[in-house]
């Protein structure tokens, strides 16, 4: 997939008619690191080169007073030089997503790192694992008391009528650890569950919406996953959502988790639901041996990566399909991103179509995934949020868990939005109001920060 460009004001300039993107420049890409629109280099990039790790966004300032908050002065130092240490901590839950451009909580390797070491030379340094995202990790103590939200929660569904307002006040400004620190302290302080009360007070996708809330990132996935498999059929797209592109630390965390909740192996379940392949795609996914968002992109391994891909697909009657599955579901973002790009300049195909028509089914859906949330993150998830809105009927289900995953990152919200904003010439917003209604829409609108 392409998209087109946008050029860039001299640095320390005002933006051009503030609040409104630039006239397009011929040939520019997307960035993948620095301000938006991108402040130097082209896509595609000189022979020999790999497109940067994708670092920045589509985060647009806001005027102000308005969600997101304010980002740091337009004209400031430029943001941390690629390669440079990564930031020590993720940004503070609604704090300013900060100067545009910032790197992400994880960061990739340098593309063009050189070759492994000669033989008999010491093993290189194996890559510092990638951090398990806010809510995933060992718990953490946070100097922050929820009793007083957890009064609130109570009062707002005892006795007679409920207090849909204060839910959502609540439930939907809340980060990861201090919905873990709110759940606690109202089963605590009131020896009853939030969920189940929840459940009890509120009905419908307002219901769902709530509950995903109230159980945080890490057991809204657990249970998200058990209900994809069960009953008749399997909701193929949840595990897609959940499972796909996840760090070694997240795929583990779910893991243990499904585990302790359920009392089963995810992997045992996932046995049961999917076709032979597919099976086999997502054991090799929930295996967790995906290169690390620090190991860096070695142009051999590159090189032999997509050998192996038209090998397996256009090279050959038939499709090696576990082989494909493999390489996409053991490489990091970067190492995928470049094999795409090289893959298109060597057979001036894209990668995308290549899997388009050698694929079919989940299978197919899966590696697209991967691929595009490779390419550029926030216009895939874009285009997910899109999807769940897109024809006839809104798929709730999605829309509701979408938004919920995306809001517990502010940084990665705020970038989404911008790609959603870009891709479909209108806020994320205003199409969320146009397919909701009621406390239902209230509440979406307030996960996405309006």
């Amino acid at each position: 997939m392409s998209y087109q460009g946008y050029g860039q004001q001299p640095y320390g300039q005002p933006p051009q008619g503030y609040g409104q993107y630039p006239p397009p420049q011929q040939g520019q890409y997307p960035p993948q690191q620095g301000h938006y629109p991108p402040p130097q280099g082209q896509y595609p990039p000189q022979q020999g080169q790999y497109p940067p790790p994708q670092q920045g966004g589509y985060y647009q300032q806001p005027p102000p007073g308005q969600y997101p908050p304010q980002q740091a002065p337009y004209g400031q130092p430029p943001p941390q030089q690629y390669g440079a240490p990564p930031p020590h901590s993720p940004q503070p839950y609604g704090a300013p997503p900060g100067q545009y451009g910032a790197p992400p909580p994880q960061q990739g390797g340098y593309y063009g790192a050189p070759p492994p070491a000669p033989y008999g030379a010491p093993p290189a340094q194996a890559a510092p694992p990638t951090p398990p995202s806010l809510g995933y990790g060992a718990p953490q103590i946070i100097q922050w008391d929820g009793t007083q939200d957890a009064q609130a929660l109570r009062g707002a569904m005892k006795g007679f009528g409920t207090d849909e307002k204060v839910l959502i006040n609540i439930l939907s400004r809340k980060d990861p650890l201090q919905i873990e620190v709110l759940r606690t302290a109202f089963e605590r302080q009131f020896k009853r569950s939030l969920v189940e009360d929840i459940k009890k007070e509120t009905r419908s996708w307002f219901e769902y919406g709530l509950v995903q809330l109230a159980r945080g990132p890490l057991m809204a996935d657990v249970h998200n996953l058990y209900d994809a498999m069960s009953g008749p059929g399997t909701k193929e797209i949840v595990l897609n959502d959940i499972l796909l592109s996840r760090s070694n630390a997240d795929l583990h965390a779910i893991k243990s988790a499904y585990q302790r909740t359920f009392r089963r192996s995810l992997e045992s379940d996932v046995k049961g639901e999917l076709s032979f392949k597919t099976e086999r795609m997502f054991l090799i996914v929930l295996a967790a041996n995906r290169a690390e968002d620090s190991a860096p992109v070695i142009p051999q391994q590159v090189e032999q990566d997509v050998m192996s891909i038209y090998k397996a697909t256009e090279g050959k009657v038939g499709t090696d399909e576990i082989l494909v599955c493999s390489i996409f579901a053991n490489r990091n973002d970067n190492q995928i991103r470049a094999i795409a790009h090289t893959y298109k300049q060597k057979f001036n195909r894209s990668l995308e179509s290549v899997i388009d028509g050698e694929f079919s089914g989940h299978m197919k859906e899966a590696l697209l995934f991967q691929l595009l949330h490779a390419v550029d993150k926030y216009m895939h998830a874009a285009m997910l949020l899109e999807d769940s809105m897109a024809g006839l009927g809104t798929k709730d289900h999605l829309l509701i868990s979408r938004v919920v995953r995306f809001h517990w990152d502010r940084q990665e919200l705020a970038n989404v939005k911008g790609a959603y904003q870009q891709r479909y010439k209108k806020s994320l917003t205003s199409r969320i109001r146009g397919e909701t209604s009621g406390d239902y829409r209230t509440l979406m609108v307030a996960c996405v920060g309006e």
